[in-house]
Formats: C-alpha cells, structure tokens, sequence
C-alpha cells in the first residue's frame, strides 16, 4: 500500500465513521459540527410481569388463599451442613403444608415455588400482593454456625420500625396507582395516602402477630419451638403492606437432630398438621370479625 494512499485512509477513517454512526441513527458529542449524534440501542422492557404461580383448591374465589413461600433455591442453598440443605428441607414441609390443607379443603393454596429454583425476595411478597393472598407464609431453616445444642423453631414477624419504614417506601412507590385493603388510593392526596398505607400497615401487623401466636400455641407440644420462639426482624419478605404473613424458621440444619426430624417425612406431618389448624383457626377468626 503506498504511503499516499496510507494517509488518505487516516483521514477518512473518522469521516466513515461518522457517516457509518449516522446510517445507524447514532450519536456522538461532535463539538465542532455543532450537533450530537445519539446511539439508540434497544433495551428489554423493564415492566416484564413475574410469573404467578398456580393457585389450587376451591375454584372460588370467596375462599381464602394462602401462598406458602419455601425460602432460598436454585443456586441458593441456604443453610447446610453435611447431609441437608436448606432449600430441599422447607420444600418437602412447604409441599407437607399445601398437600394438608388441599385434602382439608375450602381453602386455596398456591407455592412461590415448587421446584428447585431461585425467586428473588422482594418478588416474594410482590407475589403475594399480585395474587391478592389473604396469608403468606415463608418456610426457612437455620444456621447456629459452630454453636452446639441450639435448636428448634422460630416465628418471625416485621419489626415496628420496619412495618413504618416499609410503608413509607410504599406509599411513595405506589401513590396515585395502587389499591391497599380495599382502598383505592388513586388521586388522593400524597399525605392522605401515606397515612392510609400506615394504618393499614400496623393492621396488617397485628393480624401477622395473632396468627404468629397461632403458630405457638397449635405447636406447643408437638414442634419443637427456641426458647425465644417469638422474634420481630426487618425482613424484607414481609413487607408487603396489605398481606399477613409471618416467616416460620422450623429448626437448625445445623443441628442433627432438628434437621432429621425436618427433613423426614413424619417430621414433615406434624408440621404439616400444626400449621395447618393455626391457618384455619386464623381465617375463622377474621371470618368472625366480619
């Protein structure tokens, strides 16, 4: 190639860029041309809907509906130790749960997840809210680390502090477009609506705590329960504001005994039963209230 040749080609590669840039409907800062050129590139549509799960029982929608929610999955593990893991022990209870309350009827029932697979936290509640579920119920299984002897289970509910906190994100996310227990909150003012989502908040609370006291005392004597058996936290999994919901740490995979007993299929019925009686008390409660 000759060295004329060379040099034309310098000076003509920014100038086929240029025009090659501008064929696609792209852009750069070109100062000296007085205009920018802009790169459009096409991204995926942000609003993509999650995937519901499917709702079983009763093909009536007057019934209650409880979403069970067995926590971790996929590449997710959870809790191990040598010969359990988390995500596999709380599906079996979860699928214990579901078979329980579906040969009881009159109540439906669906599952975050039936299989091994990852859901994110937040749509974890997010799910809860789309399906307009009356109870949720997240399943987990602890870790005490290297500790010995620390066993049994634990109910958690959302913590005051994050019950405020997380209906202030809300009514901000979702002002002028949502509908929270019935209330439609569109075109209200935005301190009104705080105010609504608050309240119904704190009532979504306390009907977590009665059902979490539902929990103990339908158990006492047939789970095994931490001495502190009842505990408050910021989970992010409860956050939804208009939906109860409490997450049951059934026991310690650290812990052989605990982790045996949840993983094995007796085990896996009298939670089952438990739990079972504590949602049905709970929903003839709130029917009462009515």
């Amino acid at each position: 190639m000759s060295q004329r040749l060379q040099i034309g080609l310098l000076f003509a590669f920014p100038v086929l860029l240029l025009a090659g840039l501008y064929a696609l409907g792209a852009s750069i800062p070109v100062p000296v041309l007085g205009r920018d050129y802009v790169l459009r590139v096409a991204l995926a549509d942000g609003a993509e809907t999650i995937g519901l799960p499917e709702i079983e029982g009763p093909d009536d929608a007057s019934r209650p509906l409880v979403l069970i929610d067995p926590g971790h999955g996929g590449p997710d593990l959870g809790a191990t130790s040598e010969d359990y893991m988390e995500k596999t022990i709380v599906l079996g209870l979860a699928r214990a749960l579901r078979d329980a309350l579906l040969e009881e009827g009159g109540v439906r029932v669906a599952m975050t997840r039936d299989e091994d697979r990852f859901i994110v936290l937040e749509e974890r509640a997010e799910i809860a809210r789309e399906l307009g579920a009356d109870l949720f119920l997240s399943i987990h299984a602890d870790s005490a680390g290297d500790l010995e002897g620390v066993a049994g289970a634990t109910i958690y509910t959302l913590s005051e502090t994050a019950s405020s906190e997380a209906a202030a994100r809300f009514a901000e996310r979702e002002n002028d477009a949502d509908i929270i227990n019935g209330i439609d909150l569109s075109g209200q003012d935005e301190a009104v609506n705080a105010i609504l989502v608050e309240l119904s908040q704190r009532r979504t609370s306390e009907r977590s705590v009665e059902f979490a006291e539902l929990i103990e005392r339908e158990g006492e004597g047939t789970l095994v329960f931490h001495p502190q058996a009842r505990r408050s936290a910021a989970l992010a999994v409860l956050r939804a504001p208009d939906v109860p919901g409490v997450l049951f740490e059934s026991g310690f995979v650290t812990n052989p005994e605990d982790a045996q007993r949840l993983a094995s299929e007796e085990g896996q019925q009298r939670f089952a039963e438990v739990m079972a009686r504590a949602i049905r008390v709970y929903f003839a409660r709130q029917l009462a209230e009515t």
